[in-house]
């Protein structure tokens, strides 16, 4: 198993565990792949779902440019949403899993196939 493999199983695990969900491995699969060599830095693979600018960058380069979501305040509501069944206190937030919540909410499954 590669180092790519070894993170995926770690999102499906935090999917699972900490967001009480089974997750569609092969579109796991696909939304790890789609975020690039980010997943391999420990700073770009995870969220800093605190900070106002990181959560505006999520927002701006995924779910408008990647998913092609018209900007709105659902966008803001439905990351909001995401990071509460994650778990605020969690304190790594996977970008990963992050975007795949997102991607199963907007029913954007089809950007990945």
């Amino acid at each position: 198993m590669g180092k790519r493999d070894d993170l995926i199983a770690k999102y499906a695990d935090d999917l699972r565990n900490k967001c009480k969900m089974e997750p569609d491995l092969a579109l796991l699969t696909k939304v790890t792949i789609g975020c690039g060599p980010a997943i391999y830095n420990p700073d770009a693979e995870t969220i800093a779902a605190s900070q106002p600018a990181e959560l505006e960058t999520v927002k701006n380069n995924f779910l408008i440019k990647k998913l092609g979501l018209t900007d709105g305040p659902a966008l803001m509501a439905a990351m909001d949403g995401v990071i509460e069944i994650y778990g605020k206190s969690e304190r790594n937030k996977y970008r990963a899993v992050i975007y795949y919540m997102l991607v199963k909410h907007f029913a954007k499954e089809a950007v990945f196939k």
